[in-house]
């Protein structure tokens, strides 16, 4: 199992627009085959960094789901969204196992 973590730099005047992004991942990311643990919008300190956080088994299942929320109609419709509102400024992502006792164990 490795852990997706995805930095977003927002637009602090388009919270709610990235709000919105964030819900309706929501929906379509565990219906395409990743465990979501959460989005994570500003709150306190900065008011333009974001995260979005989700499991999934390997490198090949993540190129598979994907493919499968490129082709989900919520997750076309939620890129084209971004697109079209531009809250998101900047985005990374990076992958990590988890290596904690008792959760990332031997």
């Amino acid at each position: 199992m490795i852990t997706c973590f995805i930095r977003y730099e927002i637009d602090p005047f388009k919270r709610e627009e990235f709000a919105t992004y964030s819900r309706n991942w929501g929906e379509a990311i565990p219906r395409c085959g990743a465990d979501l643990v959460g989005y994570f919008g500003p709150h306190e300190g900065s008011a333009t960094t974001a995260y979005g956080v989700y499991n999934i088994e390997s490198l090949a299942a993540y190129e598979a789901y994907r493919a499968r929320l490129a082709a989900d109609p919520l997750g076309r419709e939620n890129y084209a969204f971004s697109r079209r509102e531009r809250f998101i400024l900047k985005e990374d992502r990076i992958f990590l196992k988890n290596v904690s006792s008792p959760a990332g164990g031997k």
